[in-house]
């Protein structure tokens, strides 16, 4: 992935899979990260951020409330 990265193109998306956004995390490939949050509560579920992960610092850059109440987070990864 680091050699994809830094080749040529646009930027790489990753939709809906917590595996690899960890994995992505983790080894600081992750330059901006995107977040919808939906104004649910489950009370179980796997969480993106694991216990034993890494400790990555986010700037929120923006922050936007949709009409069904959802919210977008954007943040750069310092």
């Amino acid at each position: 992935m680091a050699e994809l990265k830094a080749g040529p193109g646009g930027p790489i998306s990753v939709v809906g899979s917590i595996s690899v956004a960890r994995a992505l995390l983790a080894a600081g490939l992750v330059d901006r990260l995107s977040l919808l949050v939906h104004p649910l509560v489950l009370g179980a579920g796997e969480r993106l951020f694991a216990d034993d992960g890494p400790r990555v610092k986010l700037t929120l850059e923006k922050c936007d409330a949709l009409r069904s109440g959802v919210t977008h987070h954007l943040y750069s990864v310092d």
